[in-house]
């Protein structure tokens, strides 16, 4: 087995044994990611300086196109910040460097996080490892093909309404959605500020654990960050889910669920019974207002966040050929009409509608209503349950192109992981089977705040009573 292939835990084995070096393993990888990944397209931009692999843990990573990296180009996978050089690192990247890792560059996005498919960049599509003509999921998607088609062994995402964890099942592999405050913001290019969190994208949960352990802390200077001590995430590797209470919506296993998916999540279901675990139909009624608030939610904010982006301090300046009166305002609206792409465009307009006069109370302040109701849903549900289990999407991967036309099509592909979003609860998808087409599915377990050791426990045991996450695509 050639290195690219391994995890980040079995990597770390051989480094301490002396079996291979930092420098081995990272030239390895690279000529991987140069022989795959015109065809991949995972990342948009390499590896910016010669590491030292001085570090104790000198693994290499992939970075969503979103996360501040000192000097380096971060662009959002949009025209606009083409350009835009941060003064300064994100504070998961400082995490990271601390630890050793080692940056193998900046992995492609639907542009500014907007998206379920990683269509809507302007560096154009990134394909599914398991078959070029489907998508890898968004708006994580570069991330998480990267480590699917081991052109990285760890990558991080964000997720404001399912981009780790949609990607991930797409793709085959283990995304975890921390707790909203878990892990630093600072640094993270906002999509939209009540909702976005970063999080990991493994090839299994081991490694899912380690890299939690990287980036998960307190940060000052993100103002939504909790100061709660931070657990050691491979003591919740426990290979056991005895007298555990699992709760399973009966919204979710409904109508638009791919029959296929639906009989991969009830086997999940009968073999985590079958370790122990009580499984119960358990109601979260107001499930079926969680896209329409979330679209409500996070196009207000990503208005807000995203007219900061006029051609004045970032990135792209777009003078028109003849300016009215006012050169100031026509500049303005050149840039933005240039720089930003059809989904960009569409999000703010919905946002900015949203917010308006007159119409703020109608919906974005009854968003916000409804966000309390389905948080008190699963506050509900989490009395009595240890962990809800759901599909983490209604299908497999898509083919490229299918739903790029149809917004609406596309936005209920994170149907099943928006609800965890507007709770601010942790999420993890793992892979649970294949479709007959030999496509992966995810299970999706939520958790209660701040108790993501529960869901890598129960991941944990899952992961070891199958070989899901041992499978890879044949490229």
């Amino acid at each position: 087995m050639k290195p690219h292939q391994l995890t980040s835990h079995a990597l770390l084995d051989l480094f301490t044994s002396k079996q291979a070096s930092p420098k081995e393993v990272y030239e390895d990888i690279v000529a991987r990611i140069q022989s795959l990944d015109p065809k991949v397209k995972a990342y948009v931009r390499m590896a910016f300086k010669g590491p030292d692999f001085s570090g104790q843990m000198p693994i290499p990573i992939a970075i969503k196109d979103n996360m501040c990296i000192k000097g380096e180009e971060i662009t959002c996978s949009s025209r606009i910040l083409k350009g835009f050089h941060p003064p300064y690192d994100a504070g998961v990247i400082e995490r990271v460097k601390k630890s050793g890792g080692v940056i193998l560059g900046l992995a492609n996005m639907d542009e500014f996080a907007f998206g379920s498919s990683c269509e809507s960049s302007c560096y154009g599509p990134t394909f599914n490892p398991w078959n070029l003509a489907c998508v890898p999921g968004g708006s994580s998607g570069g991330s998480a093909a990267a480590v699917a088609a081991d052109e990285a062994f760890w990558a991080l995402g964000s997720d404001t309404g399912g981009s780790i964890r949609q990607p991930a099942s797409f793709c085959g592999i283990v995304g975890l959605k921390p707790t909203y405050g878990r892990v630093s913001r600072y640094g993270l290019i906002a999509f939209a500020s009540s909702l976005d969190q970063i999080g990991p994208l493994t090839k299994d949960v081991t490694d899912c654990a380690l890299l939690m352990n990287i980036i998960a802390g307190y940060d000052e200077r993100d103002s939504t960050s909790v100061n709660a001590p931070v657990p050691d995430y491979t003591k919740a590797l426990v290979k056991d889910v005895q007298g555990l209470k699992i709760g399973v919506p009966k919204e979710a296993l409904g109508e638009g669920l791919d029959p296929q998916v639906r009989l991969l999540i009830e086997e999940a279901l009968a073999l985590l019974q079958k370790q122990g675990a009580m499984v119960k139909e358990v109601s979260l009624p107001h499930t079926p207002y969680a896209v329409a608030t979330y679209y409500i939610v996070a196009t207000a904010e990503a208005s807000s966040n995203l007219a900061r982006f006029d051609g004045v301090q970032y990135g792209l300046r777009a003078m028109p050929a003849s300016t009215r009166k006012n050169a100031l305002i026509d500049m303005y609206e050149e840039t933005r009409a240039r720089g930003f792409g059809d989904e960009a465009k569409r999000r703010i307009m919905l946002g900015t509608y949203a917010l308006s006069s007159g119409y703020y109370d109608a919906y974005y302040l009854r968003g916000q209503k409804v966000r309390t109701l389905i948080k008190n849903d699963l506050d509900e549900v989490f009395k009595s349950c240890d962990v809800i289990v759901t599909p983490t999407a209604p299908s497999v991967a898509f083919k490229v192109g299918e739903k790029i036309s149809d917004p609406l099509s596309m936005y209920l592909s994170d149907i099943y992981t928006i609800p965890a979003n507007l709770a601010g609860i942790p999420a993890i998808s793992i892979p649970c089977g294949f479709s007959k087409d030999g496509m992966p599915a995810g299970l999706q377990l939520m958790g209660k705040a701040f108790n993501e050791e529960m869901l890598l426990r129960v991941a944990y045991t899952y992961e070891q009573n199958t070989e899901w996450h041992l499978r890879k695509p044949n490229l």
